[in-house]
């Protein structure tokens, strides 16, 4: 399983966000998350121009096993879309870090990284979790 980047923050729901200093902030769901999805087959993510909600859901995810909400990690405005994440899914199970990312967001609420998780507080809920 890849290793979760320590510069990025998590929620309890198994997202990731990568908050930069210019006030964007490009979001994923983690390694953990995609092995237990299994094979990544679709995705139903908001246009550029939606606005997220933190902790609401931004999208759908649906693998061979199950299809799951996608909940936003922060308040913002999408600004891009992965298209080639949403025409070929399984990048997403390859490198959920890297080229899997699922948005581009302008961060609208800077108090929203109070609310997330370090990577060692993720870290510590993942090892506490049936596997």
């Amino acid at each position: 399983m890849a290793e979760n980047p320590d510069s990025f923050l998590y929620t309890t729901e198994h997202e990731w966000v990568d908050i930069r200093v210019d006030g964007t902030a490009v979001i994923g769901i983690t390694a953990f998350a995609q092995e237990q999805l299994g094979d990544i087959v679709y995705l139903d993510l908001p246009g550029p121009g939606s606005t997220l909600t933190q902790f609401s859901k931004m999208g759908e995810i649906e693998s061979v096993k199950s299809v799951s909400d996608l909940l936003s990690p922060i308040h913002g405005e999408v600004t891009e879309v992965n298209e080639a994440a949403v025409k070929s899914p399984e990048l997403v199970n390859e490198a959920p870090y890297a080229t899997g990312w699922l948005l581009r967001a302008k961060l609208t609420d800077p108090d929203d990284a109070s609310r997330l998780l370090s990577r060692s507080e993720y870290d510590t809920l993942v090892a506490g979790l049936d596997h």
